[in-house]
């Protein structure tokens, strides 16, 4: 009977992806303590995990340790960047699939997030960061994290699997910040990073561009966008 429940909770989680341990209990028709021991079983066999709230399939997101490049630009100009995430923030609406890109500036709007009150929302996201921090949102929000080749500058995951990855996703609106904008021109200049922006903007229902005032006038090497092709442009 136990094996049987193993394959039952197994079986259900792999449909939920995301299950509190209450839905699973009353699914099931076992004791608190029963549903306790035969999860617990299943976490040291490393087929599912304890979340915040709940348990999901396989095993945590390991801990990649944040760049100090990129520690020290998410604390540069962080005022800027707080007020742009909470202009943005202002923006998103029930029912969301977003996009959040692994600059900076976004990354104040994930923080603005965690401790929202949204009923229904999709995160999708190539932002280690983020990932990383997903146990700290609300339990019943869905993540989904883009895979791919790990670029250490941008602490993010880049590349061909990762491009592939968002192609089979509807985004209702997509965060994204740039290197700069000059002349009408929005530019990164990362490669990778240029390749998935072009996908994701062909992808997004709306684009939303966070950029701070220092971004302005300011020219990189590719050229993913241009200024019009945006819904909004937020800045301090």
């Amino acid at each position: 009977m136990k094996n049987m429940r193993s394959y039952a909770i197994i079986d259900y989680i792999k449909d939920k992806k995301f299950c509190p341990i209450p839905e699973l209990q009353e699914k099931l028709q076992v004791s608190s303590a029963t549903i306790h021991r035969d999860i617990a079983a299943l976490v040291k066999r490393g087929v599912i995990h304890k979340m915040r709230g709940g348990i999901a399939m396989g095993v945590p997101t390991p801990v990649v340790p944040m760049t100090t490049a990129f520690q020290d630009r998410l604390n540069w100009n962080c005022r800027a960047k707080q007020t742009i995430a909470e202009q943005a923030f202002d923006r998103i609406e029930e029912g969301d699939i977003l996009f959040l890109d692994s600059s900076t500036t976004v990354s104040w709007l994930a923080q603005k997030l965690l401790h929202s009150n949204f009923s229904n929302l999709t995160i999708v996201t190539n932002a280690v960061s983020i990932i990383q921090d997903f146990h700290k949102f609300p339990s019943h929000y869905i993540l989904i994290g883009l895979g791919g080749s790990y670029d250490l500058q941008l602490n993010s995951f880049l590349g061909q699997t990762a491009m592939g990855e968002l192609e089979q996703l509807s985004i209702s609106k997509a965060f994204v910040s740039a290197f700069g904008l000059c002349d009408e021109r929005v530019t990164t200049n990362n490669e990778k990073h240029f390749a998935l922006l072009l996908k994701l903007m062909n992808i997004a229902e709306q684009k939303i561009l966070l950029l701070d005032r220092s971004k302005f006038n300011r020219k990189g090497l590719f050229r993913f966008a241009t200024q019009n092709m945006f819904d909004a442009v937020i800045s301090e």
